[in-house]
């Protein structure tokens, strides 16, 4: 059985930008496709503020956090000077313009994260 999973072709995720995976648990993973296709997967989440990566702006090999503006390296996970923190990579393939992951890591990294949550208060208070 192979530990690879298919998620989409290369071609599903837009120029400079990004689609998210789902999970079973954790946060999802946001695949990002940058000006030369080439594909990575991050957490999406910031290591700062726990913002959506998959919502940033892509430019070089890298995204910027849409809470703060955080550059986070696409190959690294890396926060870049002056920021310091890192958010987790996964490994990705990309065979016959298939875009692949690790079920391992999607089963077992950062799983337990909670999911970040976008949109209005969803409990009385929370705000």
């Amino acid at each position: 059985m192979s530990d690879w999973k298919t998620i989409c072709a290369v071609t599903d995720i837009p120029v400079l930008g990004s689609r998210r995976v789902q999970r079973a648990k954790g946060p999802q993973v946001a695949l990002f496709r940058t000006a030369d296709d080439q594909v990575y997967a991050l957490l999406d989440r910031c290591p700062h503020k726990a913002g959506p990566l998959s919502q940033g702006i892509v430019f070089g090999k890298a995204v910027a956090c849409p809470l703060h503006n955080w550059t986070i390296g696409l190959d690294s996970g890396c926060a870049r000077e002056p920021d310091e923190g890192r958010t987790p990579t996964f490994t990705v393939r990309v065979e016959e313009g298939q875009v692949l992951l690790s079920q391992a890591e999607l089963d077992s990294v950062a799983i337990d994260l909670a999911p970040v949550q976008a949109g209005p208060c969803t409990r009385a208070g929370a705000c």
